[in-house]
């Protein structure tokens, strides 16, 4: 089974995760998720490309301790979020963040809170290119 947090180039399976999530309780009742999908448009601006650049280690070790802190906050019985790194074009996944609990409301209330920390913690750069140029995108929360 591949490990709950990771970084990588290539892109993920939402079911795979999902069900490495169901496959460590029967008492999880609620399963949330994020997926985060690139946009073709964004600013005003057509964009052909993302390019995705993280600060390597030190963003897999906080986004395991993200993992562990949402853990601890919502009681959760497992997490798992998957960033991916690289260049990604329009309606390719970016981010998937799966939390299971007992129940939904912890679930639902988990991936926000992760999906939002991640942005303000993680140390992930995005770059979109368009045919204006290229900018880095400062996070937004």
């Amino acid at each position: 089974m591949k490990n709950p947090v990771r970084i990588q180039l290539e892109d993920f399976s939402q079911d795979e995760e999902v069900a490495a999530l169901k496959a460590g309780s029967k008492r999880m009742g609620g399963i949330g998720t994020f997926l985060g999908c690139a946009r073709d448009f964004s600013e005003g601006r057509e964009v052909s490309e993302i390019s995705f650049d993280a600060y390597g280690s030190m963003a897999l070790s906080e986004m395991e301790q993200l993992r562990a802190d949402a853990i601890e906050k919502f009681g959760l019985m497992d997490a798992r979020i998957v960033h991916r790194i690289g260049t990604v074009k329009g309606g390719d996944n970016i981010v998937f963040i799966a939390a299971g609990a007992e129940h939904r409301v912890a679930a639902l209330e988990a991936c926000r809170w992760i999906i939002d920390e991640l942005k303000q913690r993680v140390p992930i750069w995005k770059k979109e290119i368009t045919p204006q140029g290229d900018l880095w995108v400062t996070q937004h929360p």
